[in-house]
């Protein structure tokens, strides 16, 4: 990595944007996106990354984050883009990271951006979601009232304030995964297990939300608290299947990209 300063009078321009996938593993998924975004900060101080400053009197570093899971979540496939002044090697970017972050905040690719935005590559989400001390039969019944409904009303509070939408639309496809997948975390315990794609739509339709619909169909009230975890997000194809946003910067990136 490299220590040169910023230029005097001004910042210096990007020559370069990298999108990074990172994970959320363990404890550390309880690490609020504002705590990540301070700590992610830091391990780029610490590595030395050349990142680019904005202009004006409070200068930001070049760090842009693509649809975050929420705090509690867990997620191998987060994303953001990071403009640097410097060209780098996005290996050697990537390691350097990822010794910079605590265990469980752990960097896993970076590629240099190839053009296009990387948000609009955003389009679905895969979760796993494991129901502890819910058997499985339940949790099939439940996303069969679920799939056969039209339309799931349910609440959440945003920022704009308690807000009533459809949890159903969003739902590409749900499934009870069968009994003999092993839940992380909760051996010997009965666990019904939920995997889903959910389609990125405005407002958001979270897990939770979908916990909210299967409560509002089929009355399905998991005793403990679910564990989440994000496994992919990125382009939907019309088979249903998720492609990895980054892909589409493997093949031809260039160093150098204004």
């Amino acid at each position: 990595m490299s220590r040169k300063p910023q230029p005097e009078g001004g910042q210096a321009p990007v020559v370069q944007r990298v999108r990074i996938r990172y994970a959320k593993r363990g404890p550390l998924r309880f690490t609020s996106h504002r705590d990540f975004a301070r700590a992610f900060e830091r391990a780029l101080r610490r590595a030395g990354v050349p990142i680019a400053f904005s202009q004006g009197f409070t200068p930001h570093p070049k760090i842009s984050y693509a649809s975050a899971a929420p705090t509690g979540v867990a997620s191998e496939a987060e994303y953001l883009e990071i403009g640097l002044r410097e060209p780098v090697d996005p290996e050697q970017l990537r390691a350097a990271l990822d010794a910079a972050l605590s265990p469980g905040l752990d960097v896993l690719d970076a590629v240099v951006a190839n053009g296009g935005s990387l948000a609009d590559r955003i389009e679905a989400s895969h979760w796993r979601i494991e129901l502890p001390e819910v058997e499985p039969a339940a949790l099939e019944r439940a996303v069969a009232a679920f799939t056969a409904a039209d339309e799931v009303s349910v609440e959440r509070m945003t920022k704009q304030g308690r807000r009533t939408f459809d949890a159903r639309a969003a739902v590409m496809s749900i499934d009870v995964l069968p009994p003999a997948e092993t839940p992380s975390g909760a051996p010997g315990v009965s666990c019904a297990i939920l995997e889903l794609v959910v389609r990125q739509v405005t407002p958001s339709v979270r897990p939770d939300d979908v916990l909210s619909g299967l409560r509002v169909v089929a009355d399905l009230e998991p005793p403990v608290s679910p564990r989440v975890i994000r496994l992919a997000q990125g382009t939907l194809t019309a088979q249903g299947e998720i492609v990895d946003p980054l892909d589409a910067d493997r093949d031809g990136a260039t160093i150098g990209e204004h």
